[in-house]
């Protein structure tokens, strides 16, 4: 990085990591849900499962042929092919106990449990697949195209540890061993909140001073992808007394159906007049701060209660739509997985930097570009590097301007350039978090 740093924060900004450790403190302890195993793709499981049932739960035959003794098949050959009796057929399914006679074959399919008495199958292709009795063309060792029981797990053995995000693997796996439903940590619900009497659903005429309304659904969508749960809550008023008994409708009500865990505003939290948001919640929980950062310095959080006395946490965001994503990436993603038990998918790695930035003196500023894959292969957006391999490069794209949100959408990393960093040259290598996983 460039020499050019500047070393101090203004005076009354709060820190990009302090603020990080506010947000993350109004979470709280994982919330544990029993769900059917189809309900839980995608959760984290709160408990180990042990296995109550062995898989195989027996004997059963790998593929289509024919239950021996192998001492029987023993000088089976294309030449001097063997001749056994087939004294049962045994498909997938059937219950009862059989047992193989010396010098006698059974007919089996795949999965169907082998008889007593037998120790191999020998491939339906080895012979002339006779019914009544079957020539076998080779012989088998003992053990050949058998399953044994337990071979893929045993009873009391460790199937899924607590933690697993369930899979469509996991689900099968839960499946086999006879779990109808499993313990698994809660998704959190958060509701969404856009204030500004110029919000206008998409789709509708715009009159003069009015724009479309895209903070809700772009962050519903983020907390989705993060594995969350979300309602969106459309143009709520700019009227102090309107926004609270708002608010308190939405959480009193949610909470008699659908519980809130979270609630998260756009908008309204700017030093200017007309901050609603801001002038509802002050004093109300809420403490509203400047973070030295760009884009995202206005922010809010704290724990809301309404007037039944239901309390939830609330982050509140700025109202431009880029401060608004790149705050919720920064502030509200990790801890929104963390409570969930899921893994933190938001990815650091270091990049290669295409081109000069100057950033802000005392400002930890957050720029968007294309991450790509080096030199030798640059790729196309929406590719990423590995993170061990510093070959990786970076290209800015767009002003740093909060309402430029095309250039986010066309992003797939953010450029972490630090508060105490000024002016960063082509060829540094720099911090970027990945965007483009969910």
């Amino acid at each position: 990085m460039s020499a050019h740093r500047h070393t101090h924060a203004g005076p009354g900004f709060r820190s990009v990591d302090d603020h990080i450790a506010t947000v993350a403190a109004l979470f709280g302890p994982p919330r544990v849900i029993t769900v059917p195993i189809a309900d839980a793709l995608g959760r984290a499981l709160a408990i180990d499962v042990i296995a109550a049932v062995a898989l195989p739960g027996f004997d059963n035959s790998a593929m289509d042929g024919y239950a021996v003794r192998s001492v029987d098949v023993v000088q089976a050959t294309a030449a001097t092919s063997v001749r056994l009796p087939v004294a049962q057929d045994i498909p997938a399914g059937r219950t009862d106990v059989l047992t193989l006679l010396p010098g006698t074959a059974h007919r089996i399919m795949t999965g169907a449990p082998l008889p007593l008495g037998a120790d191999a199958v020998v491939p339906v292709e080895a012979t002339d697949a006779g019914t009544d009795t079957v020539t076998i063309r080779e012989s088998v060792p003992a053990g050949a195209s058998v399953r044994r029981a337990g071979s893929d797990i045993e009873v009391g053995e460790p199937a899924l540890p607590a933690g697993t995000v369930v899979t469509p693997p996991a689900i099968g796996l839960l499946a086999a061993l006879g779990h109808a439903q499993v313990e698994v940590i809660a998704p959190l619900h958060a509701v969404v909140l856009s204030t500004g009497s110029e919000l206008v659903a998409p789709g509708q005429p715009l009159a003069h001073g009015q724009i479309h309304e895209s903070n809700g659904a772009m962050l519903c969508a983020a907390l989705q992808s993060a594995g969350a749960m979300a309602s969106l809550v459309h143009f709520v008023p700019d009227d102090v007394e309107q926004f609270r008994t708002r608010l308190d409708a939405i959480i009193d009500g949610h909470a008699a159906s659908t519980p809130v865990d979270l609630i998260i505003t756009s908008g309204g939290v700017s030093a200017g007049a007309y901050e609603v948001v801001k002038d509802a919640l002050t004093g109300h929980g809420v403490d509203f701060v400047k973070v030295a950062m760009q884009p995202g310095k206005p922010q809010g959080s704290g724990h809301y209660t309404t007037v039944s006395g239901t309390s939830l946490p609330i982050v509140t965001l700025p109202g431009n739509p880029v401060s608004a994503q790149v705050s919720f990436e920064v502030f509200v993603r990790g801890p929104l997985r963390a409570t969930m038990g899921l893994p933190a998918r938001r990815r650091r790695t270091l990049a290669t930097l295409t081109d000069a930035l100057h950033s802000p003196a005392g400002t930890r500023q957050f720029r968007r570009g294309v991450l790509r894959a080096g030199p030798a292969n640059p790729g196309r957006p929406g590719q990423h590097s590995d993170p061990d391999n510093h070959t990786a490069t970076v290209v800015p794209i767009g002003p740093p301007s909060s309402h430029h949100l095309r250039y986010l959408a066309s992003s797939n990393a953010l450029i972490d350039i630090p508060a105490d960093v000024v002016d960063l040259a082509a060829g540094d290598e720099v911090e970027v978090i990945v965007l483009d996983q969910p």
